[in-house]
């Protein structure tokens, strides 16, 4: 796999990073704070809540950097070091709110599409329908860009579970569109 000239920088940021540079522990911040508040704002649909919830995961990674063996794999261990905490914090509101509707999350993905407005929000609800495994591996495989094998990484999964999720999410959306 060719690796691109921002994932090596990113990987010599994390190796400086590890060896306790606070420069290249800050320059790595600042790549990757905006790529993972987004992904958290698209799994919790709360823009205040992303923000804490990436706060708190890049505490656990500082804490944590050292053990991370392949720097390479950093991506993949920085997302699902913010997955879990999404996944906290949803738990935890679930708990706040247990005797209440049942809470219903739409994410909010900029689908990126030259439609109205009304077809992207029902691509929204549409996607916001799927079980949480399927809206993940789409928002990681067409937003984030993340190939079969990073997803895998992130979510805990193995690669052909991945490709199925995936694979499963879009038979679902065509049939939701009347499509084939």
């Amino acid at each position: 796999m060719k690796r691109s000239s921002d994932r090596v920088y990113d990987e010599l940021l994390v190796l400086h990073a590890q060896d306790g540079e606070n420069e290249a522990l800050n320059e790595l911040v600042r790549r990757w704070q905006p790529r993972l508040i987004a992904y958290a704002i698209r799994v919790t649909g709360h823009r205040e809540a992303a923000r804490d919830i990436t706060q708190e995961a890049w505490l656990a990674m500082v804490r944590s950097l050292r053990k991370l063996d392949d720097p390479a794999r950093f991506p993949a261990w920085a997302y699902r070091i913010v997955k879990n905490k999404c996944i906290d914090w949803i738990r935890s509101r679930q708990r706040q709110r247990a005797g209440e509707e049942k809470i219903e999350m739409e994410l909010k993905i900029d689908a990126g599409l030259d439609h109205s407005g009304d077809e992207i929000a029902a691509l929204r609800k549409m996607i916001a329908k799927l079980p949480e495994e399927s809206r993940q591996v789409l928002i990681m495989h067409y937003t984030e860009g993340f190939s079969t094998a990073e997803i895998g990484d992130a979510l805990g999964i193995p690669r052909g579970t991945v490709k199925s999720r995936l694979h499963h999410a879009r038979l679902a959306l065509k049939t939701m569109l009347g499509t084939k």
